[in-house]
């Protein structure tokens, strides 16, 4: 038997076509239909075969094929408009980061995540995070923003998932060839550039990767390279994966590596954004890098390092956050602790609250003590975050915590069907560039009932085509039998109300909600004349049984007869699946416990195509929902068990569909169109589309964080850092002093402060022991609200001005509160800190209450 050595002969692509090479290797063609459709008619079967990559595509096209295109008239003329227009937007001048409020970013700002997801061709995220990633970065390019980003080039990416007979998720590793990407080696000097970790007592090194996004660049490191030993090349080798070892090593090589490949590539950002915890370690070397380079000391360093820093939190539960034990963090940073001059126990405390010496290291509380800048990712988890960490600010009030939110949104042309691209460019106008115009988008009423519900059929009918697709490989692969197979051409109907539920089956999302009631729900889906349809997918963490086994559920119910057809689990969710499902559906569905949805992201993707949410009122929908661009499940229960609230949620959730959705939907008074429904499409596009998208968030990022962010640290890091050395000293003195400080006396000034009229004040005094704390240095308040059980609510502030003094540390200050409002009110009289270069109301967590 012979043995046989493989080779690969790739085709040699004609000058002619060479600009697909150079469209191919920047992600712009994601979000470009022109573009991807150049590819897909070089040869349709081979773009589905590549999963849509167009690099790969290239590698194994036919050298006749691609010498016929390159003789192609029509092909070469479209190609020649798709390189003119990709040509266009990469030189354009007139941009929001070129001449707009962006151009304030003088250097760039540094993106740092775990994961991002572009596309399906490129496996490298395992949902909304990495999502949210990229269309943070293809928005950062349209916007043409000064901005890089930071991640891990991972070699099993996430998993794909496959679906057994009996509804049993199967994790299948993948095992990516870098070459077949759209990404480049990163060289110099004619070698690969390396990075440099230091993990325990060895190097690790890291390759980096180049990934064109439009106009910005995300690098990407790869430790799976020769000069490691096996353990450390297995760093980078998963996604979430491994144990806990696993994932400090993984975040080590982010946060400390991704510094690292910055300073090797010559870039020097004046922001660095955290998106999530897991590149917290960022913090600590930039830190380092200042205590080694400019001989700072800790403390110095930390108000430089600090001032740059933005840190966003995702998730609203303590146990959804990475932490590490005492012992794994001395093993890993002992000796970095002694680097950066800080005994142990007192490094180890930058990760907890300080209340409780034995909690672990938590990378979120890390990220939040490192950063002056920090937010959650809509108004209702801003104010969830600003509860769960006030123990990182103990003695503030939770609703003055420097936790603010930047609501999340979507980089909509990525997730817009080109259908409906092509509809709002012929009745809206530039609507790209209009995109974030609210009253621009009231041109969607503009749009006749005919054309918009034909455009919307279109792509449902699209939607239950390829859905059948899909099952009807599943029943292959898993080796169903012929009629099963030939079955699979019955499922869904064009016609019927269709309702999608995609993303990550974790249980707080209950995905299996729906199916509480299997009498009401087969009634639903079997009605005669005004039938529903659902359509599920999403995949569940490999360790995660609790969501596999609703992933089990839900596929068990979509083979039972009477629900086999109206009912349907699409295996192994990506971007293509969910850009079909956001794009063909009615309704979406999205029922997860309150308020553990931080933001949620997939149900801002159904209304530029003119689909309606069904939601509960938590994350982004809490903002969006008016009444008329969707509805809202159930009552939030304060009090009661979680059981009673699935309970409630159910019962709205049916109520909703039996007594409004799907009367309205069948509601055709011309006995061919559902005219209330398309009046409640339309209210959904104009709603949702100007404000929820990436475009508007990175904007508000831009101008309230990372501007801040990147005077700050321009004005800390002058003058060889002098500005933060000052502050370091006055706060290490304030520190020391604070205890001297005592509110003596708080006296009013009304002869019957029990009859306040309307329209006059409070008059307020206070006698305060300052010590040897100057008075320059703190402010005094009267802080006050509304009365209610022993405290106040809706609490605001007036400041207090020094009125005289004693001579002994002692001085008096008066005030005055307005009355504005008639009721019963308290007041209390506290004393902060305050210095001009604080970026923080809270900086110091030191608080003094009469």
């Amino acid at each position: 038997m012979p043995n046989f050595q493989t080779y690969n002969i790739v085709p040699t692509l004609p000058a002619a076509l060479e600009p697909l090479r150079e469209v191919g290797f920047n992600l712009w063609w994601t979000w470009e239909p022109s573009a991807r459709r150049l590819f897909r008619h070089l040869d349709p079967e081979l773009w589905n075969r590549t999963n849509h990559n167009p690099i790969r595509m290239l590698q194994l096209s036919r050298q006749a094929r691609l010498e016929e295109f390159a003789t192609d008239k029509t092909f070469l003329r479209e190609l020649k408009q798709v390189y003119d227009a990709f040509q266009k937007y990469l030189t354009r001048k007139d941009t929001y980061g070129k001449n707009g409020v962006g151009a304030v970013l003088q250097k760039p700002v540094a993106y740092f995540s775990a994961e991002f997801g572009f596309h399906e061709s490129i496996p490298n995220y395992s949902g909304g995070l990495g999502i949210l990633s990229g269309d943070h970065c293809k928005s950062a390019s349209d916007l043409d923003l000064n901005f890089v980003a930071i991640g891990l080039l991972y070699r099993h990416g996430y998993f794909r998932q496959e679906i057994d007979k009996d509804g049993i998720q199967h994790a299948v590793s993948l095992n990516q060839n870098f070459h077949h990407l759209p990404i480049r080696e990163v060289r110099r000097d004619d070698r690969a550039l390396l990075v440099t970790v230091r993990i325990l007592d060895r190097d690790v090194y890291a390759r980096v990767w180049e990934l064109q996004v439009g106009r910005v660049k995300l690098y990407l490191l790869d430790t799976d390279i020769p000069e490691n030993n096996a353990e450390d090349r297995l760093i980078t080798a998963e996604l979430y994966g491994g144990d806990l070892e696993m994932r400090m090593r993984q975040e080590i090589v982010l946060g400390i590596g991704g510094v690292n490949a910055l300073s090797a590539l010559g870039i020097e950002p004046d922001v660095f954004h955290m998106n999530e915890g897991h590149s917290a370690f960022l913090g600590l070397e930039r830190i380092r890098r200042l205590v080694a380079e400019k001989k700072l000391g800790f403390y110095a360093a930390l108000q430089v390092a600090a001032s740059a820093n933005v840190f966003t939190t995702h998730t609203p539960v303590p146990a959804g956050n990475d932490s590490f034990p005492r012992e794994m963090m001395r093993k890993y940073f002992g000796s970095f602790a002694t680097e950066i001059g800080l005994p142990f126990d007192e490094f180890f405390s930058f990760g907890q609250t300080r209340i409780n010496a034995t909690d672990p290291f938590s990378m979120t509380i890390l990220a939040l003590r490192l950063s002056r800048h920090s937010n959650g990712v809509s108004k209702s988890h801003g104010e969830v975050s600003r509860g769960l960490w006030k123990d990182v600010w103990t003695g503030v009030p939770a609703h003055e915590v420097p936790i603010t939110h930047v609501t999340n949104g979507i980089h909509t042309k990525t997730w817009l069907a080109p259908e409906f691209l092509v509809l709002y460019d012929k009745y809206l106008g530039d609507w790209e560039e209009n995109l974030t115009d609210e009253d621009f988008w009231r041109r969607v009423m503009d749009i006749p009932d005919a054309i918009l519900w034909d455009a919307h059929q279109k792509l449902k009918l699209r939607l239950v085509e390829f859905v059948r697709g899909r099952v009807k490989a599943q029943r292959e692969r898993i080796g169903e039998s012929p009629e099963s197979i030939r079955a699979a051409n019955r499922i869904l109907d064009p016609e019927i109300l269709t309702i999608g539920f995609a993303r990550r089956f974790a249980t707080y999302k209950r995905g299996a909600l729906l199916f509480t009631d299997k009498n009401r729900l087969h009634k639903l889906l079997n009605d005669s004349t005004r039938p529903v349809q659902f359509i599920f997918a999403g995949k569940a963490h490999p360790r995660d049984e609790g969501g596999k086994a609703l992933i089990q559920e839900v596929y068990k119910f979509s083979r039972e007869s009477g629900f086999d057809n109206r009912i349907v689990f699409v295996e192994d969710y990506d971007t293509y699946i969910a850009r079909r499902l956001v794009q063909g559906v009615d309704l979406w569905l999205n029922n997860p416990l309150r308020p553990l949805e931080a933001s949620g992201t997939s149900g801002m993707k159904t209304p530029p195509n003119g689909g309606l949410n069904l939601s509960v009122l938590d994350g982004w929908w809490g903002e969006s929902y008016n009444g008329n661009n969707g509805w809202a499940i159930g009552a939030e229960i304060k009090d009661g068990s979680i059981d009673f609230q699935s309970e409630v949620d159910s019962s709205s959730l049916y109520q909703l569909l039996e007594n409004q959705i799907i009367p309205l939907y069948y509601a055709k008074p011309d006995g061919k169109l559902p005219l209330a429904w398309l009046q409640l499409m339309r209210e959904s596009i104009r709603s949702v589309t100007p404000v929820f998208n990436t475009h508007r968030m990175v904007k508000e990022y831009t101008e309230r964080l990372y501007a801040p962010a990147a005077q700050a640290y321009r004005d800390f890091s002058q003058n060889d850092c002098a500005a933060a050395s000052d502050l370091s000293q006055w706060k290490s003195r304030i520190r020391k002093d604070w205890p001297q400080i005592r509110i003596d006396d708080v006296q009013v000034g009304n002869k019957d402060r029990q009859n306040i009229p309307v329209g006059e004040s409070l008059e307020v005094r206070a006698r305060v022991h300052l010590g040897a704390v100057d008075p320059q240095h703190v402010r005094v308040e009267a802080y006050h609200g509304e009365a209610e059980n022993g405290g106040i609510k809706n609490p605001g502030i007036t400041m207090l001005n020094q009125a005289g003094q004693n001579g002994d540390g002692t001085y008096l200050y008066r005030g005055s509160v307005p009355a504005s409002e008639s009721g019963a009110y308290g007041f209390s009289i506290r004393v902060l800190p305050t210095h001009p270069h604080l970026q923080q109301d809270h900086e110091l967590r030191l608080i003094t209450w009469s």
